[in-house]
């Protein structure tokens, strides 16, 4: 686990590392063209033109077209973007996710290279290369999308709750919320694990954005929450293989009809149970980061369209399994399986392998292939492990002791 001891080693296999990553995904993913980014730079731009922003649409790679479907909030966080042309804009995305990248990795990862005496820039390194190779992460930034931005905002908020700063947590997760409607879920963690204070100010943090962009665009707030947010067809097709979602599993099971919506909803049910239960386990044993990690992987399987850039959501969970496999306390045997399971994991989110069912998600092989990254979600939401409430927190500064007794 810790690599070469010495510099020299460590140096000459971070530059290599570096180097093929670099190569990996110079040629061999498949670029999205900044897709995501150029809807957000398009609207924004019709928005200031003519007065309106969930008029703007472009033509899709699965045949829908494509608009502006955040809250009017959102569009005003990126109207800076109109001050900028394309290439720049494209420049600015890209500063943006790797700084938040740099920043989740710093608090993922951080504790657990300090608990074992790693070295902490070639871990770093290590680390970064491994994360630039999940599909998720590849995707995100190749769409342009922002949801490592938000994944930022809400742990500010777990970093805060573990770290014994607590009244200052929720402004993180209200700006989520009122920049996408998914991140709200974690409201309702907060509600779940008793964080009254956390949730009040989170909720009344989403509310005030809200209420800024209703008198600053009042027509716009108007379009989005009486018609755009129930427009089911702007979010894209149900049933393309991108989406794995629970909804996604029904639509492509029934594909051309619609999914019952009775069906998805018992789903959506059934996972919430088992989401509430797991997060309050995890409150109980004093467990911050299982708990925010869960309730990412909650928020992927019940939104209704979960795209694979979206599955950055599990990223924590990943964290959380690493750390787990890691714990000198815990049975060799059991810390080898948890290492193993997460390797695979690590493996299929880094595969793209859902793509071998494009076309034709039908048969055996098709249910369980074409939605290998909701079974992930399923095996993670029900198994992830949890730790006691003596052990370190994975966003905390407390060590793990030196010697088991």
């Amino acid at each position: 686990m810790t690599g070469p001891t010495t510099s020299r080693g460590r140096l000459v296999l971070a530059l290599a590392l570096t180097v093929a990553v670099g190569l990996f995904l110079a040629f061999v993913p498949l670029h999205r063209d900044w897709f995501d980014l150029n809807v957000y730079y398009g609207a924004v731009g019709h928005w200031l033109r003519d007065g309106r922003i969930y008029d703007f649409t472009i033509p899709g790679a699965d045949g829908a077209d494509y608009g502006f479907t955040y809250p009017p909030f959102a569009a005003l966080c990126m109207l800076p973007m109109a001050l900028f042309d394309w290439p720049a804009a494209i420049t600015l995305s890209m500063v943006l996710n790797v700084a938040a990248s740099a920043t989740l990795l710093t608090w993922l990862i951080g504790p657990i290279v300090r608990r074992h005496g790693w070295n902490k820039w070639f871990a770093f390194v290590v680390a970064a290369c491994l994360f630039a190779l999940l599909e998720p992460v590849r995707d995100t930034f190749s769409f342009g999308q922002v949801n490592l931005l938000l994944l930022v905002l809400v742990f500010f908020d777990a970093w805060l709750l573990s770290t014994g700063r607590g009244r200052f947590a929720g402004c993180g997760i209200g700006l989520a919320a009122a920049i996408k409607l998914t991140p709200a879920i974690f409201i309702g963690y907060l509600l779940i694990t008793r964080r009254w204070r956390a949730a009040a100010t989170a909720t009344a943090t989403a509310a005030a954005a809200t209420l800024l962009a209703l008198a600053v665009a009042p027509g716009a707030s108007r379009v989005y929450w009486t018609e755009a947010l129930w427009d089911t067809d702007r979010i894209g097709v149900l049933s393309y293989v991108s989406n794995q979602s629970w909804e996604g599993v029904l639509a492509r099971l029934v594909d051309p009809v619609p999914p019952s919506g009775v069906v998805w909803g018992l789903g959506v049910l059934a996972v919430l149970a088992v989401w509430a239960r797991r997060v309050r386990w995890a409150a109980a044993v004093g467990d911050e980061r299982a708990g925010f990690a869960l309730t990412g992987v909650a928020a992927c399987l019940i939104s209704p369209i979960t795209w694979v850039h979206h599955l950055v959501w599990l990223i924590p969970a990943l964290a959380v399994l690493v750390d787990s496999g890691l714990r000198p306390d815990a049975p060799p045997a059991r810390r080898r399986l948890l290492l193993r399971v997460c390797a695979v994991v690590y493996v299929l989110l880094c595969s793209s392998v859902v793509w071998l069912w494009r076309f034709d998600s039908t048969g055996v092989d098709g249910f369980l292939g074409s939605n290998a990254y909701v079974w992930i979600c399923l095996g993670l939401l029900i198994a992830l492990p949890l730790r006691g409430a003596r052990s370190a927190d994975m966003l905390s500064q407390e060590p793990y002791p030196a010697r088991i007794p």
